[in-house]
């Protein structure tokens, strides 16, 4: 096990030593004026949050007059969300967006943007995470860890698919293997469920749902289309369970690098790439059921209280201090 810690920490050092020799010259344009950043980013260059951070480097870029943009690297290119939050930290990558779940690694409190029916929507949840008066103080302690919360984005809405029949209610899921995220968040989720959790690499859910090692999984309409998913698994049931945030996050050093008029356009920016976002996710959602569709899947809606009902218990077990409680119940009642 120690071995293999060892390896990891070397293989993102040389990472990190490759990614500094070349933002050593790759930074500035051939007129030295553009400082360009470089964002890690693990999905397609057709994800909506690629195309919203895209655009705002090159809104940056024009508010700033060429002194600031970005440039982003999708599927991975700069390794995967984890290894790219040590980059961050040791200032090789400039900003990497990483699921939610990851910053429970920094702050355990952060698992109340992780439960299930937390929000209501991608607006409500747009509107409450990026709140200061709600998220705030939560976003300050990464700072020790040197680490800064640019802005939550959207990250899809997670439903589950399976290979065996629609699922209704949380006792259809009896007996199925579900692939979920590794965490013991999720595990206990997809138990109240009724299924029982599997964790799985995302390039290994395709050949396991065909061979039947797993039942299905649970995942946004985006996944499941992309993937080809639907292929091997065509029953998509709306249990709308999980809609946990993305963070984009930085280095602290970099915000403080920029002035105070180039920062606030920074700010001002990201504020119109989370608008653009949500209508992007709007297009992906309907593209992708129609791509399922297509290729057989069938979609169904759920008895979403009984659901809701089920999953008490994890909501419960996880608001265990006065932080937790005090973000989740400001998040509940705007709401309503």
């Amino acid at each position: 096990m120690k071995r293999n810690i060892v390896v990891s920490m070397v293989a993102v050092g040389a990472l990190a030593l490759g990614l500094t020799a070349c933002s050593s010259d790759g930074d500035k344009a051939a007129d030295g004026g553009t400082k360009t950043f470089k964002v890690a980013f693990n999905q397609t260059d057709t994800h909506p949050q690629y195309k919203a951070i895209t655009e705002l480097g090159e809104r940056l870029k024009e508010r700033t007059d060429g002194r600031y943009t970005l440039e982003v690297f999708p599927n991975e290119t700069l390794g995967s969300q984890k290894d790219t939050i040590e980059l961050v930290q040791a200032g090789s990558v400039d900003f990497a967006m990483v699921a939610g779940s990851l910053l429970e690694n920094f702050n355990p409190d952060f698992v109340v943007f992780n439960l299930p029916f937390t929000f209501d929507s991608k607006d409500h949840q747009r509107e409450t995470v990026n709140n200061p008066e709600i998220s705030g103080e939560l976003f300050e302690t990464l700072k020790a860890s040197n680490l800064e919360v640019v802005a939550g984005f959207h990250g899809g809405i997670r439903n589950v698919y399976n290979s065996k029949k629609p699922i209704n209610t949380p006792a259809d899921l009896n007996g199925m293997k579900i692939r979920v995220i590794e965490s013991d968040t999720n595990l206990r989720m997809m138990e109240l469920m009724g299924g029982s959790g599997t964790p799985m690499g995302q390039g290994e859910v395709y050949t396991a749902i065909q061979s039947g090692v797993l039942t299905g999984a649970e995942n946004n309409e985006s996944i499941y289309a992309n993937l080809k998913h639907a292929e091997i698994a065509k029953y998509y049931s709306y249990t709308r369970h999980l809609m946990f945030p993305d963070f984009l996050v930085t280095n602290p050093k970099i915000m403080e690098g920029m002035s105070e008029a180039d920062r606030t356009a920074f700010k001002e920016e990201v504020t119109t790439a989370l608008t653009d976002e949500a209508k992007y996710w709007d297009d992906e959602v309907t593209r992708s059921i129609d791509i399922a569709t297509k290729a057989g899947a069938e979609f169904n809606e759920v008895d979403s209280e009984a659901f809701r009902t089920a999953l008490e218990p994890l909501i419960t077990e996880k608001l265990n201090n006065d932080v937790t409680k005090g973000v989740y119940d400001a998040i509940r009642a705007a709401a309503k």
